[in-house]
């Protein structure tokens, strides 16, 4: 194995055991470094010590460019390659510091910003309505899944992740504790909805379930008494949406825009939205309060003097 290489090894363990890093992004990050890596040494770069900047400005170049893959790359996954290569380069100049840090004044390209896409409170309740097409076990699975997306703004693999362990309904407020990125807990209460369809899949269709499996201890099976996978409650929402009638691309994760989106319509404060999406950081949680073009112009039309038209003299 290579220098290179063995450093790659140390920096994701390093990420998995003391930074906690969540098993998507050190397998995001893997794939990034590894990517470096073959084009520096397609470039006659296999010492840590000879790396310059401009050997990194020229890799996430030819990513934009397309050389590197064969297609360009979009802005989102040069952003996560550019940090990837600053967390390895950050990493291994803290280990060895006689290995100088060519990434120390790279910067991550800007990215556009756009809206997350949030479901209007109709929409909302014509797909919630839409998953529990009948009584039976799928059904109440189904149903019990995206009530809880939308009551929690849980990410798709925090829901799938659950254990029944991970519940609480018998209290007044009832509440869920979720597992974020890094394995970070938070505790989200649960509306009356959600309670509702929660506690009708766990007595009615749960049970059914999980004779079919061999004792799994996760919330949400899937019709071989298995826990859910993230595909298949993709796949459960775009069902849904099919039947509701709703022709914008829905996924999991629109639910939980939708949550944060109506939350704040509501009138919540940020950092409780913040809070209860388990983000990090107040930033994430603030393109949330950017208004929508339509918003601007209700506002513009009730507000302005001069926007409604002219009254006749």
């Amino acid at each position: 194995m290579s220098e290179i290489g063995e450093y790659i090894d140390e920096w994701l363990g390093y990420l998995r055991v003391e930074r906690g890093s969540s098993i998507n992004t050190v397998s995001n990050y893997k794939r990034d470094i590894e990517r470096y890596r073959l084009d520096l040494e397609s470039h006659g770069i296999n010492d840590l010590k000879t790396i310059k900047s401009a050997d990194i400005e020229r890799h996430l170049a030819d990513l934009s460019a397309g050389t590197v893959s064969g297609k360009p790359a979009a802005a989102s996954s040069i952003a996560r390659a550019s940090a990837a290569i600053r967390s390895f380069h950050t990493f291994v100049s803290a280990t060895s510091p006689d290995i100088h840090n060519p990434a120390a004044r790279i910067t991550s390209p800007k990215q556009g910003s756009h809206l997350p896409q949030a479901l209007s409170v109709e929409q909302v309740s014509a797909l919630l309505d839409a998953a529990r097409v009948g009584d039976d076990v799928i059904s109440l699975r189904d149903s019990a899944l995206l009530e809880l997306l939308y009551a929690t703004g849980a990410r798709v693999s925090e829901a799938v992740g659950l254990a029944l362990d991970d519940l609480d309904l018998d209290e007044e407020l009832p509440v869920i504790r979720l597992f974020g990125k890094g394995r970070k807990e938070r505790i989200v209460p649960l509306g009356s909805y959600a309670k509702a369809a929660i506690e009708a899949y766990i007595v009615r269709s749960r049970p059914v379930l999980a004779q079919r499996g061999q004792g799994c201890p996760a919330l949400f099976l899937n019709s071989r008494g298995r826990a859910l996978s993230r595909q298949s409650a993709w796949e459960i929402i775009q069902r849904a949406a099919a039947r509701a009638g709703i022709d914008e691309d829905v996924s999991p994760h629109t639910l939980r825009h939708s949550f944060a989106t109506h939350l704040l319509e509501g009138g919540a404060s940020i950092r409780d939205v913040q809070e209860l999406l388990g983000h990090a950081s107040v930033q994430t949680t603030q393109i949330y309060t950017r208004v929508t073009p339509t918003t601007l112009k209700e506002v513009y039309q009730l507000a302005h003097p001069r926007a409604k038209a002219a009254h006749a003299n």
